[in-house]
């Protein structure tokens, strides 16, 4: 593990990150407008202040249980554990939520403080169409209206999800430009923010842009861990030896890594996009070649050529094809707590399959990443070793696209 001896622990850094101006070691901080300075910081100082207010709290944990479905189940995959021979494999079922994924529990933390702020208009992002289904089921759960940006390829390989949007009343804005997918969407949520900046709060929907979304995002999230923690303590009386997420901007590995950084006896592994391999323009997997940089609003470790042009990007999952990588993950990855890897197209669409037809249940392609990993360690594991991997979302969404390659 790659550590300075002279810096703090990276446990102990965790309860004290990101500092007063969004920095996560050399990552994170606040790249945008000016235009938005102002907003950035009432969202700021309003969020401290729900964070301590217990109606706020009260609220949140209300709505997570009664209208999302929390907690979600701690579900031992016995069959998938005896085919792979090794590890006992947990699966931190997010898919079982509201909506079918764990964006939901960022969504709904967002539109309550939007209502403290007296913000009646929504916008959002979304990629493969959960953060958007989430955002706009929120939104019409509040009554507010609702615009979702949505690259224009991202819209015909998850069109499911965009019927589901404009069924929950948002409009479903397509966006033509550069590759047509997420970095594109993001673009156009901000541009749209800085014009209408007094009425309109952004619900974004990953741990990345300016301070304070990457922390706000992250803390929405920290319920995965908790939840898991807890749970893995009353079933097996220990911590696990491995967790395992995709990580696209990583809200989802954030929240179910934050409550284990330090517990220094469990290994933690991120699982990116590594499309048709290692090659520029074919994959997704920021920390293979990839370099620090700016995008978005947040300085962290992002896919550019060598004039700082950011490179294209593929993943057969369009949840997991930006860019770039939300700062913590970046300073996470720096101080070698956390290890990230990538899987290829392949390797996730044979870890759909694989889960589907051993334990009935279909995942999401971006959670497919994480499973590719867990196929390729846990036969090398103890029999007694525990891995829980986030099961991030379910795969209704992805059944057409995935169909296309399993059963060609």
């Amino acid at each position: 593990m790659r550590r300075n001896p002279l810096r703090m622990s990276t446990a102990t850094l965790s309860q004290t990150l990101p500092d007063a101006s969004g920095h996560f070691g050399t990552f994170g901080g606040r790249f945008v407008p000016e235009t938005l300075v102002a907003a950035l910081d009432a969202l700021t100082a309003e969020y401290f202040q729900a964070k301590d207010d217990p109606a706020f709290q009260a609220e949140l944990s209300r709505l997570l249980a009664e209208f999302c479905g929390r907690e979600t189940p701690l579900y031992f995959a016995e069959r998938w554990t005896e085919k792979l021979g090794g590890a006992r494999i947990y699966l931190k079922r997010e898919d079982l939520l509201h909506t079918g994924a764990h964006k939901i529990n960022n969504a709904l933390g967002q539109i309550l403080l939007a209502k403290r702020l007296g913000k009646k208009r929504i916008i959002a992002e979304t990629g493969a169409g959960q953060h958007g289904v989430a955002t706009a089921t929120v939104a019409a759960r509040f009554g507010m209206e609702c615009v979702v940006y949505m690259g224009a390829t991202d819209m015909e390989r998850q069109h499911l999800n965009v019927v589901r949007m404009r069924l929950l009343g948002a409009e479903v804005r397509g966006v033509e430009a550069g590759q047509k997918t997420l970095k594109e969407a993001v673009n156009e949520a901000l541009r749209d923010w800085v014009t209408n900046v007094r009425t309109t709060h952004y619900i974004l929907g990953s741990a990345l842009g300016p301070h304070p979304y990457p922390m706000m995002v992250r803390d929405f999230h920290r319920v995965i861990g908790l939840e898991a923690r807890r749970q893995i303590l009353e079933r097996e009386e220990r911590l696990p030896d491995l967790l395992v997420a995709c990580v696209g901007g990583g809200s989802n590995a954030i929240g179910l890594f934050h409550p284990f950084l330090g517990d220094e006896g469990v290994k933690m592994v991120g699982v990116e996009a590594g499309g048709h391999g290692i090659v520029p323009g074919g994959h997704a997997a920021r920390f293979q070649g990839g370099k620090p940089g700016v995008l978005q609003g947040t300085k962290t470790w992002l896919l550019a050529d060598e004039d700082g042009q950011i490179e294209l990007t593929h993943s057969v999952s369009a949840g997991l094809d930006y860019a770039a990588v939300g700062p913590e993950h970046a300073f996470l990855q720096s101080e070698g707590r956390v290890d990230y890897t990538y899987a290829t197209d392949d390797e996730a669409l044979a870890a759909f399959s694989e889960l589907a037809r051993t334990e009935g249940i279909i995942p999401a392609l971006e959670t497919s990443h994480a499973l590719a990993h867990v196929r390729k360690v846990a036969p090398g594991m103890d029999r007694d070793q525990i891995i829980v991997v986030s099961l991030s979302g379910r795969g209704d969404k992805d059944v057409e696209q995935a169909s296309r390659y399993l059963l060609a």
